[in-house]
């Protein structure tokens, strides 16, 4: 089972991946243009060129798991434009992006970081 806490590295890659893909062809695209090891516990999400599709790639320890999410209307609300080839984002933001909405628009409070 997939779980998100507050420590979970998320990266999205920025550019539309063939999701003709599988589990080799995404970890290729995690190593290559991302420069990540899929194997290293990161969460890796993927869209579709037409923004209708999303694919998580995870490794657990023991083997991927690869989950896809297709939206039943519409198209994707949000997708980064930087210049990188990966976006850093938060678990709660990727929960809100899971469900089709806007982290940068979500009015969230920063993550709490102790005091040294």
């Amino acid at each position: 089972m997939l779980q998100l806490t507050p420590q979970s590295r998320v990266f999205l890659a920025r550019e539309a991946a063939d999701f003709r893909r599988g589990i080799d062809g995404l970890a290729a695209l995690c190593r290559q243009r991302l420069s990540e090891d899929p194997m290293g516990g990161a969460i890796f999400v993927f869209r579709n060129r037409r923004g209708t599709s999303l694919k998580l790639l995870c490794y657990d320890g023991q083997g991927f798991w690869l989950c896809q999410k297709r939206l039943s209307q519409g198209r994707l609300n949000w997708w980064p434009s930087t210049p990188a080839a990966s976006h850093r984002l938060s678990a709660r933001e990727l929960q809100i992006l899971l469900w089709n909405g806007n982290p940068d628009e979500a009015g969230m409070a920063d993550d709490w970081r102790g005091v040294a």
